[in-house]
């Protein structure tokens, strides 16, 4: 997927977290260990949400036990360098031909 749709996937996904009540903390959080698309906080509640879209498919697939260990990593180390210690849960936004899905708690902690 090209930069631009990635870029334009992210920005529906930050809107229907809005919609939703959350607040965009931090978008695109780059560590050595990988990428986090969206840090997102509602009800006390860090949300880590990994964003995947696409045409003609379920982009949800693409989010593979590979590539949530290492968003768990670049989590661990966001936390770190925060010194924050709150509950948090990994979520995925699944977008495709313009229908979002959410899938909350994929993994969660507290």
């Amino acid at each position: 997927m090209s930069r631009k749709k990635g870029e334009m996937h992210e920005e529906q996904a930050c809107a229907f977290l809005i919609d939703r009540g959350f607040e965009i903390i931090e978008r695109n959080f780059h560590s050595r260990f990988g990428e986090i698309d969206i840090i997102a906080m509602r009800d006390g509640v860090l949300h880590i949400v990994e964003v995947k879209g696409g045409r003609g498919f379920d982009p949800i697939y693409a989010i593979t036990p590979k590539k949530i260990q290492k968003i768990i990593q670049t989590l661990q180390y966001y936390l770190m360098i925060n010194r924050l210690e709150i509950p948090y849960c990994i979520d995925g936004i699944s977008i495709c031909d313009d229908e979002i899905e959410w899938i909350e708690n994929m993994t969660c902690w507290e």
